[in-house]
């Protein structure tokens, strides 16, 4: 064992590899974002509601009721509505130049939006059975299912683009 190695292992603060991290400078930092910008999380929102159109699509043309299209619609719907509320609240707040706030205020922010989001999600599911006459609960299920699952497709999708980079 060599005696730095021996040093390392007794004192956990000095690191055991030295490292190839070199900072960017503000023009590099800068040229990266203007050749990468960050994806918009507005296509979320817009596959939500694709997602439900498709679905909606396929429950009036399987059952032949147009009662279950809507009925798979307003569930998609009862997600996509409060998640662009989301957005819109937490990319607003950023905007306002609370970025540089604490991290505590920012943390913050999110968990009240994510309540809202959770909140007027279970409201417009509530309110389900006095907006769609007729409701189909199986195609109502199956448009929040499709809303749902456009979270893991958009988690799928990222690492994808991150590879790009």
């Amino acid at each position: 064992m060599t005696t730095s190695t021996l040093e390392n292992q007794m004192n956990p603060e000095v690191d055991v590899e030295d490292s190839d991290f070199k900072p960017l400078s503000a023009q590099e930092a800068q040229q990266l974002r203007e050749t990468h910008p960050e994806p918009s999380p507005w296509w979320v929102i817009v596959a939500q509601v694709v997602a439900g159109l498709l679905v909606a699509g396929i429950a009036w043309v399987w059952t032949g009721r147009p009662v279950a299209g809507a009925s798979a619609l307003y569930g998609a719907l009862a997600v996509a509505i409060p998640a662009a509320l989301f957005v819109r609240g937490l990319v607003r707040g950023t905007k306002a130049g609370s970025q540089t706030g604490a991290p505590a205020a920012a943390m913050l922010r999110f968990a009240v939006w994510e309540m809202t989001k959770l909140v007027l999600t279970v409201a417009f599911l509530a309110a389900a059975p006095w907006v769609v006459g007729g409701l189909s609960w199986l195609a109502l299920l199956a448009g929040v299912v499709a809303a749902m699952k456009m979270y893991w497709v958009a988690l799928v999708v990222r690492p994808k683009l991150l590879n790009r980079i």
